[in-house]
Formats: structure tokens, C-alpha cells, sequence
């Protein structure tokens, strides 16, 4: 009688347990409805050239020969600037802002947008070619992820405007022990690192200023409670075993 009794209670703790760790529905699912205003985020939090951007800005015109003073040739180069050359020059904004860009000399573009940047150029080469095309790219936009998902790292962006959702779609998105409603975002802006909190399971965060990412933005996605509690256990564990071996070796000897 005694025996059943027992394994009624081992079973009935093993049941108790299983429902005290299922995850909730509210702690795992994206957006969940909810009665938020929804609105456009881009246009307000649109990333600003940095100090240390890195760019590769190209010039086109009609006339071809006419923008070959604003195009950079690199050594290895001999035919006309495009899109799809390896070999495009870059230049690097630096601690004032500004480029210096053949024909026009030093440019400030820190602090505008890449169309901004595209607009201030094509306005100032226009003094000396007739409807100039600028292309203009951002070579060292990255973001870090980290914490609980699939694959931490650091990714290259190959565009200027990605999302908080996908960057975690890069980095294979979180695991199932990552806390969604507290997700961290650190920016740096003018040297002063801010801190963000994103709550993913709420529209709301549709709404956040770090939605969209700027370059060089940090995520770090913080394990739940049971990701913690198994690793104390698991670092308890082997210290227990440890200390057992140990005891169990001791008492051998003696016994010997």
C-alpha cells in the first residue's frame, strides 16, 4: 500500500512540474493583438551618417567624360565607374564629419541620411554637370546580436535600413528561452551609449525608435528564468559529483 502511495506522489510531483514549466503563450508569441496605433517609424528614426562610415559614392552623368574629375579611379581600375565594380574607391568620414571628395574637396556628411548625403552631392557637382546621378553606399553598416538565439554575431548589412525582427531573422531568431518582452538595444550616438527596452510580444514595439536599426546597434536578448535555474543546477550538479567522487574515493581507500 505504502509503495503505491509512492508512486501516486512521484507521479502526481511529475505532473505538478511539467505544467510549471510549459512556456506561456503570452511569453512566446510576436505582437500579439492589441488595441496600439500603429505608425510609420522609418521616416523619424531614419540612421545618420557616423565618424568612421565608411562609403563607396559613385558619379554618373549623360556625359560621361564630364564626371570623370569626381570619380576616384583606384590603381587597378581603367574602365568607367559603376555600380557593380569591385574596385569602387571609399572614403571615410572622419572625426569632423566630413569627406574629401575629388573636385569638391572636404564635405561634411555626418549627421544626414544617405538620401540626404546623395541630395548635398548631386546639388553641389550640379554647379558643374548637368543632371549628375550619385550613388551612394554605406560599407561598414553592421549590427551585433547577441544572448538567446540561434547564432550570435555580428552582421554586415548591405543597406541602410533593417529592422530589429530581421536582424534577429539573421542571427536565426531567439530560442525558446529567450525573453521576448525585454529585449536590449544599445546605441550609440555622438559617443553617449543609450539603452533601449523592446517588448516584441506588444504591437507597441512596431512603434519603437530602435525598430529600425542604426549602424553598429547592439541586441542582446536575456535568457529566462529556467534557462538560469538549469544553469545553476547544471554547475550545482557537477560540483556535487565532484564532491562524491571525491568521498567515494576517500572511503575506498580506508576500506583498502
Amino acid at each position: 500500500m505504502k509503495k503505491h502511495k509512492l508512486v501516486f506522489w512521484c507521479l502526481f510531483s511529475l505532473f505538478i512540474l511539467s505544467l510549471t514549466s510549459c512556456a506561456s503563450r503570452k511569453n512566446i508569441v510576436y505582437f500579439q493583438p492589441d488595441e496600439t496605433e500603429l505608425k510609420s517609424a522609418y521616416d523619424a528614426n531614419t540612421p545618420k551618417l557616423l565618424p568612421g562610415d565608411i562609403l563607396t559614392i559613385s558619379v554618373t552623368a549623360d556625359d560621361i567624360r564630364s564626371v570623370e574629375p569626381f570619380n576616384q579611379l583606384s590603381t587597378y581600375q581603367n574602365v568607367v565607374v559603376n555600380n557593380t565594380n569591385p574596385f569602387l574607391p571609399t572614403y571615410t568620414i572622419d572625426e569632423e564629419g566630413e569627406i574629401n571628395f575629388p573636385k569638391l574637396g572636404r564635405v561634411k556628411l555626418a549627421g544626414l541620411t544617405r538620401l540626404e548625403a546623395i541630395d548635398l552631392l548631386q546639388q553641389k557637382i550640379g554647379q558643374y554637370v548637368i543632371s549628375p546621378g550619385v550613388q551612394l553606399t554605406i560599407k561598414n553598416f553592421r549590427v551585433t546580436v547577441m544572448g538567446e538565439v540561434v547564432r550570435p554575431n555580428t552582421y554586415l548589412i548591405e543597406d541602410d535600413r533593417i529592422t530589429i525582427l530581421e536582424a534577429l531573422g539573421k542571427a536565426g531568431d531567439m530560442t525558446i528561452n529567450g525573453v521576448r518582452n525585454n529585449v536590449l538595444v544599445v546605441r550609440e550616438n555622438n559617443g553617449v551609449k543609450k539603452e533601449y527596452r523592446v517588448d516584441l510580444t506588444s504591437r507597441e514595439a512596431l512603434n519603437s525608435p530602435v525598430y529600425y536599426l542604426a549602424q553598429n546597434d547592439v541586441i542582446y536578448v536575456e535568457p529566462n528564468s529556467a534557462k538560469v535555474q538549469s544553469a545553476k543546477y547544471t554547475q550545482n550538479n557537477s560540483l556535487f559529483i565532484s564532491i562524491a567522487s571525491i568521498i567515494i574515493t576517500i572511503i575506498s581507500i580506508i576500506v583498502r
